[in-house]
């Protein structure tokens, strides 16, 4: 049966692989190469009698094309023109942004590396709407918070062209399911009428993460990503408008960006903004992110390599002492009587779906650890 399978693939010009399997039953699967196009090629030539191999739906759709700038937002300032890539921060230029960044592992779940593929690769999910609405519909679902931007930002700079969010925050209104979103991107802005009238139905928190003022600090952490002066004045926007709205200060990294010099002002701006919450959260270096942070230490701040070594030697994490050394040093600020968020009417309960403990409340937002 499979030398017959290996025969037809052959014949039709398909490139496969042999992949036996570690079970007990010795079983063989033949897979088949060249991602979504040579899938599709597939599927319209066999036409395969099992239904559930017939879709591509939820797949990821990513492309080996030249890409090219489509649009062209103002930054307010002047900077050098460079290949469009990603990274969790923002759409950025050739180079990396957010070294740091604990998402990088979970490009390898797609194929690619977390080094130069997470900086130069796209992957676009244009049916996420679509794909949450049904979620959200069904009878199963118990009305859980949604936390978007925990571990890729949803407001990065390809949103701008593919206008996602709109779809995503509408399908959130509707099903008055609480939510919350985290980014470092100014553009969430645009979506502030959508998200007001979901503040109006149930619970709803922002939250923008500002790792430092720094300009030195930050333009080499975090190049091509939006200033940070204009993620405190969304802040402040947000928290103008009713919606409570706060700031992370996140990675905290020992001699990079954690000195009273550099946290004391921003502090005081997220405060003068109206932050209705102020956190901190320690750097942390998971799977492949410390292999690319260590080299842009080595590269960027070889003064600190060896110190950044002795504390991550034993993983992923810092010690405990050190982190909370990081943690105290952003002190919570809570404004007395700053602007009130909208009050959220309770979210329906669904039949045979329990309401999700503390709806009706506004949320906290929730660290990223």
């Amino acid at each position: 049966m499979l030398a017959w399978v290996r025969a037809c693939l052959a014949r039709l010009g398909f490139d496969y692989a042999v992949e036996p399997r570690a079970n007990r039953n010795g079983l063989t699967c033949i897979r088949l190469r060249g991602g979504l196009p040579e899938r599709m090629r597939y599927l319209l030539g066999t036409d395969p009698a099992i239904t559930r191999k017939r879709t591509i739906e939820g797949d990821a759709l990513k492309t080996g094309a030249r890409l090219r700038v489509v649009s062209i937002r103002p930054l307010g300032m002047t900077q050098r023109l460079y290949d469009l890539t990603t990274g969790t921060g923002d759409f950025i230029a050739n180079g990396v942004v957010s070294h740091n960044c604990f998402a990088r592992p979970t490009h390898t779940y797609l194929g690619f590396n977390a080094g130069r593929d997470f900086e130069r690769e796209i992957v676009v999910k244009v049916n996420a709407p679509e794909l949450l609405r049904t979620e959200l519909a069904r009878r199963s679902w118990r009305h859980e918070h949604v936390a978007l931007g925990t571990n890729t930002d949803p407001y990065q700079w390809v949103e701008g062209r593919y206008r996602l969010m709109e779809g995503i925050w509408e399908a959130l209104r509707d099903a008055a399911n609480p939510c919350s979103v985290l980014t470092k991107s100014p553009l969430l802005l645009r979506d502030l009428r959508l998200m007001l009238q979901i503040a109006q139905r149930t619970s709803f928190t922002a939250c923008l993460s500002i790792p430092t003022l720094d300009e030195k600090a930050w333009r080499e952490t975090e190049p091509h990503t939006p200033h940070p002066r204009a993620r405190l004045e969304a802040v402040a926007e947000l928290n103008r408008s009713g919606i409570a709205a706060g700031v992370l200060i996140a990675p905290l990294m020992p001699g990079i960006n954690d000195s009273a010099r550099q946290l004391e002002p921003l502090l005081a701006r997220a405060e003068a903004a109206g932050a209705t919450s102020v956190g901190g959260v320690a750097l942390h270096l998971r799977g492949e992110t410390r292999e690319v942070f260590m080299s842009w230490l080595a590269a960027k701040r070889p003064d600190l390599l060896k110190r950044y070594r002795e504390l991550y030697r034993r993983g992923a994490y810092a010690p405990r002492q050190e982190r909370e050394r990081l943690a105290q040093l952003v002190r919570r600020r809570e404004r007395p009587s700053g602007p009130r968020a909208v009050e959220p009417a309770p979210a329906p309960a669904r039949q045979g779906a329990p309401a999700a403990p503390g709806e009706g409340r506004i949320a906290r937002q929730g660290t990223l650890f």
